[in-house]
């Protein structure tokens, strides 16, 4: 069974309901594209429909090769069967995915989640803060093997949608650094986008190439750049007034943040910084005679005071956290990519792409839970199929 998912499913999805149109040139389209690594000779199943089954299956709680292969087999009972799609087995899986580098397929998939969230935004109704992604990297425990350390990718996530628009592969010998260009340029417009990222990324380079772009940015600063950071701690902030504070009660704790912000004039040591931002969070337990915890955390952003103020600030700097949140904890917990035991070539990178897609689709269709919204796509796999077709 080698037909292609997008003619199959056109023709043969009445069962399960009309299909969209969009269906024909939208997700299904976008698998067809992702180059095939496989040689040709002997190849039973097309490319295309090893990469939707293998979609459907990890957005109904699909962990490894073997249980994309069970999901397949059990759909193709009732419904892929009478579809024209075959039941790839383990092996069949687990060579195709693992031959492919990642790339293509990150990169295809983040250009069209891009355009759903940015058509998303662009229609919401007012509409009036700037779009903002977070950049951050994470290791594939479960890939580490003897010697070998874990596998690193590198996501940026949309702050308001909790969907991924982009990853890269770090290579073994590399880190985060190089790969922030990198991981940008498969986003094809980030003009006027807020970039936010951790203390590792005050990089005056990553600043440069953000203001060569048209985009904005909101890092924050610790000791790697310490000429920099005892700049800010340096401000008379004593003078300033606070301009936003919050207060958070979850969790067993009380946490209150501060925010002060001033308007930088030249001589800060950042390319581009318009303002410095100052935040105290004091943490205390319910109840607790203890006296509270304090931290002071320093931060510089592009950003004019015209075109942000200290809520909104706030708002980005507590945002950039969803990357943590919203995909690196439901990928380890929810999904189980730390219990991963896909270890060679591309298979520990295409399974976190899988993983990343499928939130990010439950996401883009309305679930903000995403442990339930997996299980209720696992307990019927036309779900799922309809889920991707109509995407």
């Amino acid at each position: 069974m080698s037909s292609s998912p997008i003619t199959v499913l056109s023709r043969q999805l009445a069962p399960l309901g009309e299909v969209a149109p969009q269906a024909r040139t939208g997700l299904l389209e976008v698998l067809e594209s992702v180059p095939d690594p496989r040689r040709k000779r002997g190849v039973r199943y097309r490319f295309a429909a090893i990469l939707f089954v293998s979609v459907c299956a990890v957005v109904s709680g699909a962990r490894s090769f073997a249980a994309i292969a069970e999901w397949a087999a059990d759909a193709a009972e009732d419904t892929l069967s009478g579809m024209g799609i075959g039941a790839p087995n383990a092996s069949t899986i687990r060579r195709a995915l693992s031959a492919l580098t990642g790339d293509g397929f990150d990169t295809a998939i983040g250009v069209w989640l891009s355009g759903r969230v940015k058509a998303a935004w662009m229609g919401a109704p007012g509409r009036r803060r700037r779009r903002a992604i977070a950049v951050d990297g994470k290791a594939l425990r479960g890939s580490r093997h003897g010697e070998q350390r874990a596998r690193m990718v590198m996501a940026c996530l949309d702050h308001d949608s909790g969907v991924t628009v982009g990853q890269v592969e770090i290579a073994e010998k590399s880190n985060e650094i190089p790969m922030f260009a990198a991981l940008l340029d498969t986003i094809v417009d980030v003009t006027g986008l807020v970039v936010t990222a951790d203390a590792l990324h005050a990089q005056r380079g990553h600043a440069e190439y953000l203001h060569g772009r048209g985009a904005h940015y909101v890092i924050t600063v610790k000791g790697n750049q310490k000429a920099l950071r005892d700049q800010l701690a340096g401000l008379p902030w004593k003078d300033v007034p606070i301009g936003y504070r919050e207060t958070d009660t979850g969790h067993g704790r009380v946490v209150t943040r501060t925010y002060k912000v001033v308007t930088v004039a030249a001589g800060i040591l950042f390319p581009h910084a318009a303002q410095a931002v100052r935040i105290v969070r004091t943490r205390k337990r319910k109840g607790s005679t203890r006296r509270a915890s304090r931290e002071t955390v320093y931060a510089v952003t592009s950003l004019t005071a015209a075109q942000a103020q200290p809520a909104e600030l706030a708002r980005y700097i507590r945002g950039h956290w969803h990357v943590e949140n919203k995909l690196h904890w439901v990928r380890d917990v929810t999904m189980g990519e730390d219990a991963s035991r896909a270890r060679t070539g591309g298979g520990p990178r295409m399974m976190a792409s899988l993983r990343n897609l499928a939130i990010s689709l439950l996401r883009l269709t309305g679930h903000t839970n995403i442990a339930k919204a997996v299980r209720h796509m696992g307990r019927r796999p036309e779900r799922a199929i309809k889920l991707i077709s109509a995407s």
